[in-house]
């Protein structure tokens, strides 16, 4: 374990420790990558799947049967796949990374676990915490949480705290709660041992195609750009696959501080103090994981880009009516992002990319509500004209 921001370094794996004994800083878990690990032999299905490289103890797993998601071909581009992380439990990726946290606070003896979230997070830490017999509490941005997740932890019986302002003032008084209080367990992304379980992505896209050319990624916290990449450099680092593809994140204009950063060529983003965009899942202004996330993005080659909120839309519908795939907003920043790549020329349609899609459209009913769409009242006895027109 080693720290991004003062260089600590435990010698050992410390279930135990989140943040940085020295400085508080982020910490990144390194394994030791088994000689015999294959993946041909791998029994079973999803996140545990891999326990032999998801680093940690733990006696007691909480599952819900999560990963093992569809990698749907595009019918529109011969080389590019949708990774769709909505079919998760909960419909989202963030059921990667909660089924680990969640059993490693279990098996700590934690009995109270708190989160900060835009709602894909709150939702799925209700969800597990529930099933492990856990008190959550999720701290959430008044009035700027989708009305889907809302009503998933409203369901899963979670406390909901709000607070006004954005979800980066909810994330700090997260932070300072598991400072000052170690009792109380942090499932956010700062929680290194929640990304051990988003890893899990690059993994099964490698047994579905091998490496791909470029992995796109939408971007809020930017925590899973790193954990995919980080399986990806795991698998190299064993001599199972022979490169890493080029991770590319995706922000949403009004929210893209790394985006920007990497394009005007700063060592660390300007943060945006009140973020605005219609993808409430990346309406983050102050990502916890920025430095993980240039890591992964410079190392591999990679680089970020933004795009408007009307590409979004757009790109949301293109998802669902040529591909059949219903996406969330922040799902569909990642497709808008690969198409806006595609016609500036800095990827072509003969690479082969994966397009991350980290959750569902029934997220976020309100967006979809609004698509134009053709809507008519009619007699149920001319439902017939209507439908043949001419034909008939």
């Amino acid at each position: 374990m080693k720290c991004l921001d003062c260089g600590y370094e435990l010698s050992e794996l410390r279930q135990d420790i989140i943040t940085c004994p020295s400085c508080g800083g982020l910490l990144e878990i390194k394994i030791e990558f088994p000689s015999e690990f294959d993946l041909r032999r791998l029994k079973g299905r999803g996140v545990w799947r891999y326990k032999d490289v998801i680093a940690g103890e733990y006696n007691k797993i909480v599952t819900l049967d999560e990963g093992n998601t569809p990698l749907i071909k595009s019918r529109k581009y011969d080389k590019t796949y949708f990774k769709f992380e909505g079919a998760n439990p909960t419909g989202s990726f963030k059921d990667r990374g909660m089924t680990v946290a969640i059993s490693s606070a279990l098996s700590l003896n934690y009995k109270i676990v708190v989160a900060a979230s835009t709602g894909n997070t709150a939702a799925s830490a209700a969800a597990y915490s529930s099933r492990a017999g856990l008190k959550s509490f999720i701290v959430l941005p008044k009035g700027k949480v989708a009305l889907g997740k809302l009503a998933q932890s409203i369901l899963y019986g979670t406390v909901i705290i709000e607070v006004d302002g954005s979800f980066d003032i909810a994330m700090n008084s997260v932070m300072k709660l598991y400072r000052d209080h170690k009792i109380v367990y942090p499932l956010n992304s700062f929680n290194p041992w929640r990304l051990e379980g988003q890893k899990t992505i690059a993994y099964e896209i490698v047994e579905d195609i091998g490496v791909p050319d470029n992995v796109i990624v939408p971007v809020g916290n930017a925590g899973n750009i790193y954990a995919i990449w980080k399986g990806f450099n795991e698998l190299l680092e064993g001599g199972l696959i022979d490169k890493v593809p080029r991770m590319i994140g995706i922000q949403a204009e009004g929210a893209a501080p790394i985006a920007k950063a990497l394009e005007k060529g700063l060592e660390q983003p300007e943060f945006v103090d009140s973020p605005d965009t219609i993808a409430s899942a990346i309406r983050i202004g102050k990502p916890v994981n920025w430095k993980k996330a240039i890591k992964a993005m410079k190392s591999s080659k990679g680089f970020a880009v933004y795009v408007s909120d009307n590409e979004i839309i757009t790109a949301q519908q293109e998802l669902a009516r040529r591909e059949g795939v219903g996406a969330e907003p922040a799902s569909a920043a990642a497709y808008a992002g690969y198409l806006k790549l595609l016609s500036s020329k800095k990827i072509e349609e003969s690479e082969k990319s994966v397009v991350i899609l980290t959750g569902h459209a029934l997220k976020d009913p309100d967006i979809m509500i609004k698509a134009e769409a053709k809507r008519i009242l009619v007699n149920p006895e001319h439902i017939d004209q209507v439908i043949l027109g001419d034909q008939i």
